[in-house]
C-alpha cells in the first residue's frame, strides 16, 4: 500500500478533499479583492474628472465668457450628477465640482475639486497684473471627501 505521508497513516490518502474546500474560500476572497480594485479605479478616474472640470470652468470664466458658458464647460468635464458652483474673488474666478462616488457603506465617498484662475479682465495692456494674486497663474487643489488639507497646487495659465 502507498504511503500518505502522515505517520501511521495506512491505504490511499484521504486530503483530496482539501483543494475543493480551499477553492470555495478563495475565490469569493478574490472576486471580492477584484470589485474593490475596480471600485477604487471607477472612484479615482470620478476625482480626475472633477479638477478637469473644475480647471475647465476656471479657464473658461477667466476668459470672460458667460458664466453659463463656464458653467457648461465645468459641467461637460464632470462627472454624471455632479454639482458645479462658480464664484469670483476679487481678481480670482473659483470652480468647485463635488461629485459622489456610490458605494456599500464607508465606500461611498463625496469627491471634489477645485480651481482658481486670474481673470484676463485684471490684466492690462502691457501684462502687468493689477492689485491681487501677482503671479498671474492658475490655482488646483483637489482631494476625496473631506480629507483635503495643505495648500494648493499651482501652474501657469495656459
Amino acid at each position: 500500500m502507498p504511503r500518505t505521508g502522515v505517520p501511521g497513516a495506512r491505504g490511499p490518502a484521504r486530503d483530496g478533499g482539501y483543494v475543493t474546500a480551499e477553492a470555495a474560500v478563495a475565490l469569493p476572497v478574490l472576486a471580492l479583492f477584484a470589485l474593490m480594485l475596480i471600485w477604487g479605479l471607477m472612484a479615482a478616474s470620478a476625482q480626475l474628472q472633477c479638477v478637469d472640470a473644475a480647471r475647465a470652468g476656471a479657464r473658461a470664466a477667466a476668459r470672460s465668457e458667460p458664466k453659463a458658458d463656464a458653467m457648461a464647460a465645468a459641467r461637460s468635464a464632470a462627472p454624471d450628477g455632479a454639482r458645479v458652483e462658480l464664484w469670483r474673488e476679487g481678481d480670482l474666478v473659483r470652480v468647485r465640482v463635488r461629485a459622489h462616488a456610490a458605494g456599500p457603506g464607508l465606500l461611498a465617498v463625496n469627491l471634489r475639486g477645485e480651481a482658481a484662475a486670474l481673470a484676463e479682465d485684471t490684466v492690462d495692456a502691457g501684462g502687468a497684473v493689477d492689485a491681487g494674486d501677482a503671479t498671474g497663474r492658475v490655482g488646483a487643489m483637489s482631494g476625496v471627501g473631506a480629507a483635503v488639507a495643505g495648500g494648493a497646487a499651482r501652474e501657469a495659465v495656459p
